[in-house]
């Protein structure tokens, strides 16, 4: 059964910071690669980062510069640093995992709130 979990969302004044962890079971983490998405009330799920399984990694021009995505194999975690934040970064954030014959999994998001 996979299972992807993400934590580390809370509440959080601008200019602050947070690290979300997704750690994942149930699939062989070295062969996904990673990515977070964001979905604010009223809004699509939007695409936030992504890291590759050789460690490349991507990033919306709207977090570019204050976030960044990182993974641990040996843990079968990825993370998102969020560094300065903005009350627009206020969202559900949900981690995704998807390898090269199409299999891609959710988790069930955690919320970040960010207040001015």
């Amino acid at each position: 059964q996979v299972q992807l979990v993400e934590s580390g969302g809370g509440k959080v004044q601008a200019g602050g910071s947070l690290r979300l962890s997704c750690t994942t079971s149930g699939i062989i983490f070295k062969f996904y690669a990673m990515a977070w998405y964001r979905q604010a009330p009223g809004n699509q799920r939007e695409y936030v980062a992504t890291i590759t399984t050789g460690n490349t990694t991507n990033y919306a021009d709207s977090v570019k510069g204050r976030f960044t995505i990182s993974r641990d194999n040996a843990k079968n975690t990825a993370y998102l640093q969020m560094n300065s934040l903005k009350p627009e970064d206020t969202a559900v954030y949900y981690c995704n995992a998807g390898n090269a014959i199409g299999n891609t999994f959710w988790g069930q998001g955690t919320q970040v709130t960010v207040s001015s």
